[in-house]
């Protein structure tokens, strides 16, 4: 296991996140990140967003090495709620590290809102872990740092290595989706609001904390790509979704949810695939059409 990492939560003027601070600058959410041990960026909505990439994993799935952007990025995010906050993540966690990261988070009342795979025939099989809280950031951030520990998640900020030109027609991809993706680290990312609001813990969730329909692209070769990602569905999108996805050559590998008490109840179906990236994109907006999207155009 990784060795304890020093860390300070400076407070200095302007900068501690105490009863008379706010939110709204990455300045003020510094406290935060240093008691993560990694730095985050601001989103709409003031939401403070931190990826946890698993860098150090080989992780191979029909014969395709998974970048950490494509399918195993854990990550947290923090909702101001006046003087507290609203944290909710997604951690990467190989089968061994599940145990003593779980049990750590359970003691300082971090709970675990859901366990499970996202793909199939992964080897080593990458597990999901779910969590959220409400409370004071600082002391959040620290109990998940503390229970990051125990895993082999890197941390700390380190310098993002030059990635080669996605080898995709990804104009083409964004007008088959019909919204603008972006180069991340070699896989080309689609986030899609959905049109109405999800809540929970008596808060709007937020894309930026999981709401979105994600869809990910890494090419593989001769303008082929693989695809996964997640929709987001309500009970009655669950069911056209899956039987479009299918029927468009891609697998529907989990279904399941990511939270306790949202409202309305979604659902997250995972899908994985390796074939022509224009084939795929079809299928996906196909998928799309069944699902109550924001309406956006696509930038280029």
């Amino acid at each position: 296991m990784k060795s304890a990492i020093a860390y300070t939560v400076v407070i200095a003027a302007g900068l501690a996140l105490g009863p008379s601070a706010g939110f709204g600058s990455e300045q003020q959410w510094a406290p935060v990140a240093q008691a993560l041990g990694k730095s985050g960026t601001e989103m709409p909505g003031g939401i403070y967003r931190v990826g946890l990439p698993r860098t150090d994993l080989h992780v191979t799935l029909d014969g395709v090495t998974l970048k950490a952007g494509f399918a195993l990025g854990s990550w947290v995010a923090f909702e101001p709620m006046g003087k507290e906050a609203m944290v909710m993540g997604d951690l990467v966690l190989t089968q061994d590290e599940v145990e003593p990261v779980m049990k750590k988070l359970l003691e300082d009342g971090i709970e675990i809102s859901a366990l499970h795979n996202h793909l199939l025939r992964a080897s080593p099989l990458p597990f999901y872990m779910h969590i959220s809280a409400r409370g004071d950031p600082v002391t959040l951030a620290r109990s998940i740092h503390e229970a990051l520990l125990l895993s082999e998640t890197p941390l700390g900020n380190t310098p993002t290595a030059a990635q080669p030109k996605i080898d995709l027609d990804t104009a083409m991809l964004d007008r088959t989706i019909g919204v603008a993706g972006k180069d991340a680290g070699g896989v080309y990312q689609f986030g899609i609001p959905r049109a109405n609001s999800v809540r929970a813990h008596g808060m709007v969730v937020p894309p930026a904390m999981g709401s979105a329909e994600s869809i990910n692209f890494q090419p593989t070769g001769n303008g082929k790509a693989a695809i996964t990602g997640d929709f987001v569905l309500t009970a009655a999108e669950v069911a056209p979704v899956m039987r479009t996805l299918r029927d468009n050559g891609i697998d529907v590998t989990a279904l399941h949810n990511h939270m306790l008490d949202d409202q309305p109840r979604m659902f997250f179906m995972h899908f994985w695939a390796n074939d022509d990236a224009a084939k795929l994109a079809s299928g996906l907006r196909a998928a799309l059409d069944h699902v109550n999207t924001k309406k956006q155009v696509a930038s280029k």
